[in-house]
């Protein structure tokens, strides 16, 4: 019997799932997958009390930890293990205590083993919180079993 082929976006999706399964930082913070395509991903995170530093706003870290999270997502959909090579962020606007923010990643750029992300974190009201670029490296492997 054949083999059956997957589109790139059955891929997306089950890489999504596999690897939203194991990722307990993920999971533990509460951001939630919202959509994955190749070379795309939208998470989400609502700003909690424990998130919030001493200046009654959303860590920095928070920020980072949800988009750095989106640009795994975004360069791991096409089920070749990626990982980050460098990354950058910058933070125009604070977060709150109980804002949503949605972090979207797309892929700007990628040829051979390396690839560009850029991801714009936003709360509810399309105040952006947080602007990031990701440099990947795609090392050996299959993020899940197709099969």
């Amino acid at each position: 019997m054949a083999e059956r082929t997957h589109t790139a976006q059955e891929i997306a999706e089950a890489v999504g799932r596999g690897m939203y399964e194991r990722d307990w930082c993920a999971q533990a913070h509460g951001i939630e997958l919202k959509e994955i395509a190749p070379g795309y991903a939208v998470m989400t995170m609502t700003v909690r009390k424990d998130m919030v530093n001493g200046h009654d706003i959303c860590h920095g870290g928070m920020t980072f930890t949800l988009a750095d999270t989106a640009f795994a997502y975004a360069c791991n959909a096409n089920n070749e293990v990626t990982v980050a090579a460098g990354c950058h962020i910058t933070f125009p606007a604070p977060g709150k205590l109980g804002d949503v923010l949605t972090a979207v990643c797309r892929e700007v750029h990628r040829k051979g083993r390396t690839g560009v992300y850029d991801v714009t974190v936003t709360n509810q009201d399309g105040v952006v919180t947080g602007i990031f670029r990701g440099q990947s490296a795609t090392i050996k492997g299959a993020v899940v079993d197709l099969a």
